[in-house]
């Protein structure tokens, strides 16, 4: 029995870890779906949900009025959650520029963008965060992709502007695989997810948010790619952020993890895994949420394992966790730090995917966390 869970959960995270990626990386190579972009002249509603931002805000307009599209196409509206502090003073600056400030109860970044999307008069709705600067191409790319009638909706990537130390460079480096994966995932067929502070989708296909959603930044794809349209990934669409340190990074994957299960509570159809949507939410997120216990199945097996195998699979693991556990004392030069860092890595994450459970038996807004990042003071 104990090499048999063993074997079930050292097969499954093997899937997860190493398997699904190259069987993506081998689909988008033999099969590649092509993406006919097209520019035309599209109505855009720019949608900025923004609580207590007047650290970022005005930067954040200015990006956003030196987008190169046609000025006299693009509606941008503010949607200020019940703000305390000088956002919505700094927005209203902004009016004589076209900018709408649309002051909102406090009620979640959810409710907020309801709110947009139900004001919105552009056919394609742009979400973007706060914080983040936009490279000026941004909408132009992302609208091109738009042009190809099968595509519902396109996300850009984030781009950190400074390199990090630390925990914020291992960050970078787990983001760099996330942008391959989403690459294979276009070239094969569909994003499921969208990089949550750049993303265009077309304002029929949007759908109204569940009160407390954690991450519209997949609610709104899955909407999509549910009504038989894909949503892919543009990197020349960029927007640019400071790093994150691991620690926060931790708290974000939380709150994005926890997501996942109210997306399967609103979209069961993703649990058939038989079809292509649901296998590839399945190996590529779900998964995700899964893999820390079929790694306690494989720590708690490995014990009860043949002598040999026992000494290998424990051997193995104390190595992996214990280099882990020592990255935050290796010297950024040293030879060990590139496997200690992804170690670390890999071991907060899935300590990320178990507390996402709690969203269970907690509010759902007790998983929000301000995100603090190298540049804020």
């Amino acid at each position: 029995m104990a090499q048999i869970l063993f074997l079930a959960g050292a097969g499954f995270a093997s899937y997860i870890i190493l398997g699904y990626p190259l069987l993506l990386a081998a689909l988008a190579r033999w099969r590649p779906k092509p993406l006919r972009k097209e520019l035309r002249d599209r109505t855009v509603t720019v949608l900025l949900a923004v609580y207590n931002g007047e650290k970022w805000i005005r930067a954040k307009l200015e990006s956003i009025l030196q987008l190169d599209y046609p000025r006299d196409l693009v509606e941008i509206l503010v949607i200020s959650d019940g703000s305390t502090d000088h956002t919505d003073a700094i927005a209203a600056e902004f009016q004589t520029q076209g900018v709408s400030l649309l002051r909102v109860p406090h009620g979640g970044k959810a409710a907020a963008l309801n709110a947009g999307i139900a004001r919105a008069a552009g056919d394609i709705l742009f979400f973007t965060d706060v914080r983040q600067r936009l490279a000026p191409g941004t909408l132009r790319h992302l609208v091109a992709c738009l042009g190809d009638p099968g595509v519902g909706g396109a996300s850009g990537q984030m781009v950190f502007v400074e390199g990090g130390r630390g925990g914020e460079a291992d960050v970078g480096h787990y983001w760099r695989f996330e942008k391959w994966l989403r690459d294979k995932l276009t070239a094969v067929d569909s994003l499921l997810v969208a990089t949550g502070c750049i993303y265009a989708l077309r304002r029929e296909l949007a759908r109204p948010l569940p009160a407390g959603a954690l991450i519209d930044d997949a609610y709104l794809p899955l909407a999509a790619v549910l009504q038989g349209y894909r949503f892919v990934f543009e990197r020349q669409a960029i927007a640019y952020d400071y790093p994150t340190r691991l620690e926060v990074e931790f708290q974000r994957k939380v709150r994005t993890l926890a997501g996942l299960f109210q997306v399967v509570r609103s979209y069961p159809k993703l649990m058939n895994v038989i079809t292509p949507v649901g296998f590839h939410f399945f190996s590529y997120k779900l998964g995700r949420l899964l893999l820390p216990y079929a790694l306690l199945v494989v720590a708690v097996s490995s014990f009860w394992l043949p002598k040999a195998w026992a000494v290998a699979a424990v051997g193995g693991q104390a190595l992996l966790y214990g280099l882990a556990a020592v990255d935050h004392w290796i010297p950024a030069g040293s030879l060990l730090k590139r496997p200690s860092a992804t170690c670390r890595t890999f071991v907060v994450f899935n300590a990320a995917a178990l507390c996402a459970g709690a969203v269970l038996f907690v509010p759902a807004n007790r998983l929000w966390k301000q995100t603090r990042v190298a540049g804020e003071d």
